[in-house]
């Protein structure tokens, strides 16, 4: 049993494992753990991971710990203010008192404008983490074959 889930684990972390590949993973990572869908954002990984075939699999988990505990309540501000923008309804500001007297009814008055301006701001946040993190493993691909052919250089100079 403990050698066929390390022999699973070892080809998952070798599939889709081109930089645009782990890009693409990372960036519907980050767009899910943006949406304001809490609790169901494993199965939506699971599901993303079903679909998008030529996503990285551990990179669309690793994307979504962008949405952990210290980053969530700056994310669910600046989505319900990009939505409350756009929407221009009756919504008020969001103050620290408005958690604290939290009814079912005042969320689901908030949440349209926090549905609305989480899907952009998950969109503009995986579009810029897709092309961060295809220049970061670019570059890191390149280094390493710079480090594998001196290696060979150095091993056959012998």
């Amino acid at each position: 049993m403990k050698w066929k889930f390390k022999r699973f684990l070892v080809k998952l972390l070798k599939l889709n494992n081109t930089p645009p590949e782990i890009a693409l993973g990372t960036a519907i990572g980050v767009f899910i753990a943006i949406l304001p869908m809490y609790g169901l954002h494993t199965v939506m990984v699971v599901i993303a991971a079903v679909l998008v075939r030529r996503a990285n699999k551990i990179a669309i988990l690793l994307g979504t710990n962008i949405s952990l505990p210290p980053t969530v309540p700056f994310i669910t501000w600046a989505g319900y203010e990009i939505g409350r923008y756009i929407l221009r309804g009756n919504y008020p500001a969001l103050a620290l008192v408005d958690f604290k007297q939290l009814t079912i009814k005042k969320v689901l008055h908030l949440y349209p404008p926090l549905f609305l301006g989480s899907i952009i701001l998950g969109l503009v946040c995986a579009v810029v983490f897709y092309f961060l993190i295809y220049y970061i493993m670019t570059r890191l691909r390149k280094r390493n074959q710079h480090k594998k052919i001196r290696h060979q250089k150095r091993y056959h100079a012998k």
